[in-house]
């Protein structure tokens, strides 16, 4: 299969295509790199060609990125020395790049040599940026839904196929450190205006056709003599306050534990000091430093292969297509206003129900309050927010809602209340529409027994601001069919977010590892640790938010109430802990969270925190002597692992990818280990086993080393050799 395509014309222009076959979007490949360099050599072999023009035969975009993949095969093939196999590896892709960007030049001269252009239809993100960064000139279509930039970092690696290196010689580090430390994605226009391409053009192969054949400049600033680069190098006054501010900028964002952020830093610093080829080694190395980093690999695997799994229906049921046309939302309030946005916004027809038209209306004002703000930031237009409005139908009659494919149920968490709605809607709806019940906690299985048709009946939990979070939670009742299953999962591809299926259980598993985290967090201030320290530990393991703050912006009156739930469900069984009493005395004094401006801090008028409360030590001193940081972070991690390993172990879980990413989109997970499978891979099964018992032994039974974990540690099994899918393919 050809993946780049070779074609001369009479002008003297030698056009070298990429077009992967079966693919809607271009990936680097081995295959790829071969034939590349082939069309490339040929063309400079020609004397008939005059220059050459590299673009993609995909509409709409140029190329997302290096496939992942090949990343691993070059460890592998490398056999007892995988740095040097990884290190080799990218040297030839710069070597690649740089004869590209060379084009025959000489040396000594900087004379001669074939001007090369590259044309982008559309997107071009990754290696499909770092190859134009290489060319002399690029030509992008106005095509304002495309997106350019490089956003390796979000994977947890970098730019090593010399993008860190061109894009800082090009426009200094201070204006890349966006687009390399945060992974931005502009749209074309804002991508010439930054300095990253160098025309929008209506018809840019026409453009690019013309600059070819004008006999242009073609040497790179960096190959001339005298070179500056802009902003200043690291020695120059300039240029070691931008150093020193992205050092800075770097450890503030990541709490020192992405070392992708580190190494690209130190490869931008360390090569901004030497010569181009140099600067590129040194780029390189540092790339194969992050490679060899457990934690790259883990993100790799987690954030890019097992989400886009996931996402293309990895665990989806063998049935027809199943996608929404019409859903029916019921309950107008935040969740079910945030239900109907996102559904409108992926061309779905949307019955937005509630029980007296002003709580509708409300509810479709969160459609129209969100799509003015994306106007005031250029990112809608009066006509989307006209049409997506359209889509939305709130009102209170209940007939509206015979014709829907799909019911999302978000009223009250009341099984009383959900199973009066789940009775009076079914009557009503097709005999063939799904009903799904977006609850946080109430297991699926006691919902479904209020409908007439429990193999319709699933539950689809969406986490909170709908419109933001990536995850959906999706959950199978005991008698959940496959049609219900597929159908959940089309949904969320339509709405584009990533979903996670499981198994019915109290709190299903996202909640089930949440909830163990902020108790953790509270008991540990129930018994005199510092506030600062328990959320500190946490943001040090990477955490976005430590459980005390996380417990005031979700509220405490909902623990309390989820606690209280949960103690009349288990009876003796529940395990009581001064995190309960804790919790307890601060609904009591009225400290709910942020939403009461006081909780475990205080707050201003506009609900912004000042601090930590003071009073909560009154009642719960501090202790005299305070834990090391490692030992919060323990029982941290350790709360929320052993319930992931716990929930595969009872089936909740049938997957572990769906366990890391969900862990990571879900609530933040530690990105950088990859989610709690990872992280057991990472730290070995049997030092995750023996640590279970020495927090046991401290603090109690819940730290209690799982069955399987003990199992595989004594065998010393990883989670992905037993359970990952090259296993289960096995």
């Amino acid at each position: 299969m050809t993946e780049f395509h070779y074609a001369t014309d009479a002008e003297g222009i030698a056009t070298i295509t990429w077009d992967v076959p079966g693919k809607s979007m271009n990936v680097m490949s081995f295959t790829g790199l071969e034939e590349l360099e082939a069309c490339f050599d040929k063309a400079m072999a020609d004397d008939a060609v005059k220059g050459i023009i590299i673009t993609s035969g995909k509409e709409g975009s140029f190329a997302g990125g290096m496939d992942l993949n090949l990343l691993a095969v070059m460890k592998e093939q490398a056999g007892d020395n995988p740095a040097k196999g990884l290190f080799d590896g990218i040297m030839q892709m710069h070597a690649l790049l740089r004869k590209i960007e060379r084009a025959g030049m000489d040396p000594k001269t900087n004379k001669g040599g074939k001007p090369v252009a590259c044309v982008l239809p559309g997107t071009a993100a990754g290696i499909g940026l770092e190859l134009p960064l290489a060319c002399h000139r690029t030509f992008a279509a106005d095509n304002p839904k495309a997106r350019i930039g490089l956003p390796e970092i979000l994977v947890g690696i970098f730019p090593g196929a010399g993008g860190t290196t061109r894009f800082v010689r090009k426009m200094g580090a201070m204006a890349a450190s966006p687009f390399l430390l945060q992974g931005k994605m502009v749209d074309p226009k804002k991508a010439k205006g930054a300095g990253i391409i160098d025309e929008v053009s209506e018809d840019p192969m026409a453009d690019a056709r013309a600059w070819v054949l004008s006999e242009p400049k073609i040497v790179k600033p960096w190959d001339e003599k005298g070179y500056k680069m802009p902003g200043g190098d690291p020695y120059h006054p300039a240029g070691f306050m931008t150093f020193v501010g992205a050092s800075a900028m770097v450890n503030g964002n990541t709490w020192g534990v992405y070392p992708a952020a580190k190494a690209m830093l130190s490869a931008i610093y360390e090569g901004a000091q030497v010569p181009f080829d140099t600067a590129l080694k040194i780029e390189a190395r540092w790339f194969t430093n992050v490679l060899m980093n457990p934690s790259s690999s883990a993100m790799i695997r987690s954030l890019f292969l097992n989400k886009e799994a996931l996402e293309k229906g990895a665990n989806r049921p063998d049935v027809p297509d199943q996608r929404v046309k019409k859903v029916g939302v019921l309950g107008a309030g935040m969740m079910g206003a945030g239900i109907a946005l996102v559904s409108a916004r992926a061309g779905m027809d949307v019955v937005l129900i509630d029980q007296n038209q002003e709580a509708a209306d409300r509810g479709k004002a969160y459609s129209e309050s969100f799509m003015d703000k994306g106007i005031a930031r250029k990112k809608a237009t009066p006509e989307k927010k006209e049409a997506l409005l359209a889509k939305i139908n709130a009102t209170t009659d209940l007939e509206a809602l015979k014709d829907v494919d799909l019911i999302i149920e978000a009223v009250f968490e009341d099984p009383g209340v959900k199973a009066e709605m789940t009775k009076k809607v079914e009557a009503i709806i097709p005999e063939d529409a799904i009903f799904a019940s977006n609850t946080s906690t109430l297991p699926i299985t006691g919902l479904a027994k209020a409908s007439v048709r429990p193999e319709q009946f699933i539950g689809i939990h969406f986490f909170s601001p709908v419109e933001k979070m990536a995850l959906v939670e999706i959950i199978k009742g005991k008698e959940t069919g496959p049609r219900a299953v597929a159908k959940a999962l089309d949904y969320v591809r339509q709405i584009r977010k990533t979903p996670i299926v499981v198994n019915d259980d109290r709190f299903f598993y996202a909640n089930r590892c949440i909830i163990p985290y902020i108790n953790e967090g509270v008991m540990m201030a129930g018994e005199g640790v510092t506030r600062p320290l328990i959320d500190h530990a946490a943001q040090l393991l990477g955490f976005p938010v430590g459980p005390i703050q996380l417990v005031d912006e979700t509220s405490l009156d909902l623990g309390a109430k989820i606690a209280k739930a949960t103690m009349e469900a288990m009876g003796d069984a529940y395990p009581k802990s001064i995190a309960d009493d804790v919790t307890f005395w601060m609904v009591d004094e009225g400290r709910l969270g942020r939403k009461a401006k006081a909780g475990f801090f205080d707050y201003d008028e506009k609900g912004k925190r000042l601090g930590y409360w003071e009073g909560f030590n009154d009642k719960f001193p501090l202790a005299d002597d305070q834990p090391e940081v490692t030992e919060v972070q323990h029982r941290l991690i350790f709360a929320q692992v052993l319930e992931a390993v716990r929930a595969l172990e009872a089936g909740v879980l049938e997957d572990i990818r769906e366990g890391d990413v969900g862990a990571i989109l879900g609530w933040g997970f530690m990105p950088w280990s990859g989610g709690p499978f990872s992280w057991l891979d990472i730290v070995g099964t049997p030092w995750a086993a023996a640590k279970c018992d020495e927090l046991t032994e401290k603090f109690g039974d819940r730290f209690a080393c799982p069955p399987l974990l003990r199992e595989m540690a004594d065998k010393g099994q990883s989670f992905y050799g037993r359970f990952g899918p090259e296993a289960s393919a096995a």
